[in-house]
């Protein structure tokens, strides 16, 4: 399920490096004794800090770059001592260490009392402060701001004790001799000092954000954040109420703060793993868990402050493809931007869906063999901080290993291709395939070659599964993958499922074995910041949870396609399109786009026709989403929700066309398939049966289709279908007859018996606007269909303009034998003296052939001849 790629190797990067500086210093060929590499800490800028054991009964500090891909010593203590915390400025001018004092070396693994922290000047070495000599732990990190300034005179040093308070060091610096940097007045230093926390149980340090994140427990559970700015200064931004087991922790727990390889903990005192992960678009989780009770359960709970909500996960561990041997205590969180992954080893991984957490089908569970990762041992795995890159990074402290997890694409595959009627353990249900699937799109989707690999499996499971409509579900989360980066607040006004809509079907899409998942709603998150400072991703979140409390209490905040159901179903009843042309600027937009992005050799002949229908609905959905988006989000402003809307459309037409040609290559159609006159082979029965399911897809979610689809379906549809069932598909609004087809279909066809009934079933069906089509049949059936319409002409403007007189019963020429018709032909007799003929350019009607059709239409509704 996960990919390990390692990007750091203790012994590989470091370890050999220092055994090359020992056997120097030694003066010998090859050093061989243990020198005890250790990694102290990791730094904002990717910098490694290690110590290691060297040959003169010393203990060294040493850095790695992750950019250089170089070592370099920074300080060397003259007897060997036990660094249990340790920070470098970011101009590498400054050291902190905290040392574990031994009262013998043989005995530096055990926890000690004792504690000295030391502030050591290393540009050049020369002075070392103490900053605090105390019997508790002590942590310390330096505050990295954000600049290219070449020469800065001031570093700011956090100082974290087991005591409960954080001090903030403010270190002055002075350079002498034009090289030499060393602190201005280290006699000074501890005025130069302000209490940032005064009590916390738990804390954690975000390097990358510069934020400090504290848990206080005094009355309530209230976890609190401070925001450090480059300036230096800082405040209190968030303060959020949790609910959290009585007595938590035993000791005060440090997350990202370093490695302490000399005060371990045993595992059972960790009563509480907690973590807080955020996201530059306004995403903040904190997730803890509760240890595994009597081997059968664990409990698990994130807060998901973006979305105003925290759910509290049970699940049951007691499963047969489970190893048989005690489970960890505690689960590892991987942060992956997307998804928080629940990982406990050996027993199962759950990909929780942060954006999309309503319905529990949208999050990935899987047990059993599928979740090995192929680490040693999962308490010895430290999850690091997030990077600009959105994959979760582990350290594997034992090896001295660091790995980035990554969801594999591969097994995401396998689980949408296993077959559910197996009995092997690789079957999957359909609440795996659905969250698979769109774990694919959402998450990984950026790769062209992914989407193919998904097309093939669509066109290979084109029947519906029970519970979801894949083609619908492929659509919307690939439509929604172009959005949900510009603003989290996209989650709840844009569609992203259809199962939304399937109260029916959502029921067993929520049911996971072995899960049970409490959600409470509107949890206590109170924004501390002043106005002005709430910037950035304070700004972002405020925004979401608002935002979100907003749409929670307005009645359906999601777009539904359907919203546009009564203009479409108007607009496809309407026998003239022009009503609907101010939507068509919009379609422009749309199409100029997507000719852009169909650069490439185009195998199916699409968007060559004008399909007006199909145009204006492209416009309609244009304008009906940006109507949306504007009402619910205007803070994303007009011309950002413009480009948002039309890419969108854009997107949708651009996925039926890759799944036409993906369809297409697979069958190996070619420019026969266009030929009315030939039947059709299986391989266009396959590719006629997926159009349908796309056509009905797209015809359940109101999305509109490229111009073009509707004509090539019914050319496909003509050549696979019986004509009796090719004119049920019309009558039931299947297939549309399109002026491009129809046309085809007068001149390719010759007119044998079966073709001249179909034609003129073809000509019965036609729209007004096509009835030009007819003088493109020389039949009389053809002409029969002419006449009809000359006389309907003719009476609709005689009634508009003077109305009939029944006064010429006696003029010459009066035939009583049928008194309805001769009445009939007498009136268009009259008519046709004063009207201007709407068909000049042909023959003049035979006014016989116009009573004789007449008649012969009479009968027919009379009943006495049939059709």
């Amino acid at each position: 399920m996960l990919k390990l790629k390692p990007t750091f190797d203790l012994h590989r990067e470091v370890v050999s490096d220092i055994l090359r500086k020992e056997a120097s210093v030694c003066r010998v060929k090859e050093y061989s004794e243990a020198v005890d590499t250790r990694i102290l800490n990791i730094e904002r800028d990717g910098v490694v800090l290690y110590s290691w054991k060297g040959a003169t009964g010393t203990t060294r500090i040493g850095k790695y770059d992750s950019d250089t891909k170089q070592n370099k010593l920074l300080y060397t203590f003259d007897k060997q001592v036990c660094v249990s915390s340790c920070s470098l400025n970011k101009e590498e001018t400054l050291l902190a260490v905290s040392l574990a004092q031994n009262t013998r070396g043989e005995e530096r693994l055990k926890p000690i009392s004792k504690c000295l922290t030391l502030l050591i000047e290393i540009h050049p070495i020369n002075n070392t402060k103490v900053l605090k000599a105390v019997d508790c732990r002590v942590k310390v990190q330096f505050l990295h701001e954000e600049n290219d300034r070449r020469s800065v005179l001031d570093s700011h040093l956090l100082l974290l004790t087991e005591d409960g308070y954080v001090d903030l060091y403010h270190v002055l610096l002075t350079k002498q001799e034009g090289y030499r940097v060393v602190m201005a007045n280290p006699e000074r230093l501890s005025r130069m000092t302000e209490r940032i926390v005064e009590d916390f149980c738990w804390v954690q340090w975000d390097g990358h954000e510069q934020r400090l994140y504290y848990l206080t427990d005094k009355d309530k559970f209230l976890l609190r954040c401070v925001q450090f700015y480059p300036n230096h200064n800082c405040e209190t931004v968030l303060e959020l109420l949790l609910e959290l087991p009585a007595n938590p922790f035993h000791t005060v727990r440090f997350v990202n703060l370093g490695f302490d390889h000399f005060h371990i903990e045993r595992p059972e005192q960790e009563l509480v793993r907690m973590q807080v992960f955020t996201n530059r678009i306004g995403s903040m989780c904190v997730c803890y868990s509760q240890p595994v009770k009597d081997e059968q359960e664990l409990i698990y709970t994130l807060v998901l402050v973006h979305k105003d909500c925290s759910k509290k996960f049970r699940v049951t561990l007691g499963s047969d493809e489970s190893p048989q041997r005690a489970p960890p205590l505690h689960p590892l969180f991987i942060p992956t931007g997307y998804y928080i992954l629940v990982y406990l080893q050996g027993y199962f991984l759950h990909c929780i869906n942060t954006r999309q957490q309503e319905m529990l089908c949208h999050s990935l569970f899987l047990s059993g063999q599928d979740v090995n990762l192929g680490l040693q041992e999962s308490g010895n795995i430290t999850v690091l901080q997030a990077e600009e890159d959105p994959s979760g990074r582990l350290l594997d402290l034992v090896s001295g290993r660091i790995h980035t997890a990554e969801l594999n694409p591969a097994f995401l595959l396998q689980i949408l291709q296993s077959d559910t009627s197996s009995r092997c353990p690789s079957s999957k249900s359909d609440p795996q395939r659905l969250a698979a699937l769109h774990c694919l799109l959402v998450y990984m989707g950026n790769d062209p070659n992914l989407e193919m690999k998904i097309i093939e499996w669509l066109c290979d499971n084109v029947n519906t599964f029970e519970s979801f409509d894949q083609i619908q579900e492929f659509i919307l989360a690939s439509l929604y993958r172009i959005s949900y980066e510009k603003s989290l607040n996209l989650d709840k006004v844009l569609p992203y499922s259809s199962v939304f809509d399937k109260k029916e079907v959502a029921a067993c899409l929520l049911e996971v074995p072995g899960v049970l998942c409490t959600t409470e709603l509107h949890i206590e998150s109170i924004f501390k910041g002043k106005a002005r400072s709430l910037q950035g991703f304070w700004s972002e979140l405020q925004w979401n949870t608002e935002r979100t409390k907003y749409l929670d209490a307005v009645p359906n905040p999601r777009y539904r396609m359907s919203h546009i159901q009564a203009d479409w179903d108007k607009l496809r009843s309407e026998r003239r399109p022009s009503s609907h042309m101010n939507h068509m600027e919009s379609t422009k937009k749309v199409l100029s786009m997507v000719d852009t992005w169909s650069l490439d050799k185009k195998l199916v002949p699409l968007f060559q026709e004008e399909d007006h229908q199909q145009r204006t609905l492209i416009g309609l959905t244009v304008d009906k989403l940006r109507e949306h988006l504007n009402r619910h989000l205007p803070r994303l402003g007009k011309k950002k929700i413009d480009s948002l809307v039309v890419s969108y459309v854009a997107k949708l037409l651009e996925l039926i066309r890759h799944m036409l040609e993906s369809v297409w290559l697979k069958y190996k159609l070619g420019p026969r398939v266009l030929c009315l006159t030939q039947r059709g082979r299986p391989a266009e029965w396959s590719v006629f049966h997926f159009m349908f399911r796309i056509l009905e897809s797209t015809r359940g979610l109101c999305l509109p289709l490229p111009p073009g689809f509707h004509t090539l379906f019914a050319v496909l549809a003509v050549r696979c279908l019986p004509h009796h069932t090719f004119l049920q598909y019309i009558d039931h609004g299947f297939l549309l007859l399109t002026e491009t087809f129809v046309t085809r279909l007068m001149t390719d066809l010759d007119n044998s018996d079966a073709n001249e009934r179909l034609k003129f079933s073809i000509l019965k069906r036609l729209p007004e606007p096509m009835e030009r089509i007819y003088h493109m049949w020389d039949h009389p059936v053809s002409s029969a269909s002419i006449s009809r319409d000359y006389v309907r002409t003719l009476l609709e403007r005689q009634y508009k303009n003077k109305g009939i007189a029944f006064t010429d019963r006696d003029k010459p020429g009066f035939r009583p034998e049928f008194l309805p018709l001769t009445h009939l032909a007498k009136i268009l007799s009259d008519i046709e003296e004063q009207a201007l003929n709407p068909f000049e350019e042909q023959e003049n009607v035979d006014a016989r052939f116009v009573e004789e059709t007449a008649l012969k239409q009479t009968l027919i509704l009379l009943g006495f001849e049939e059709k």
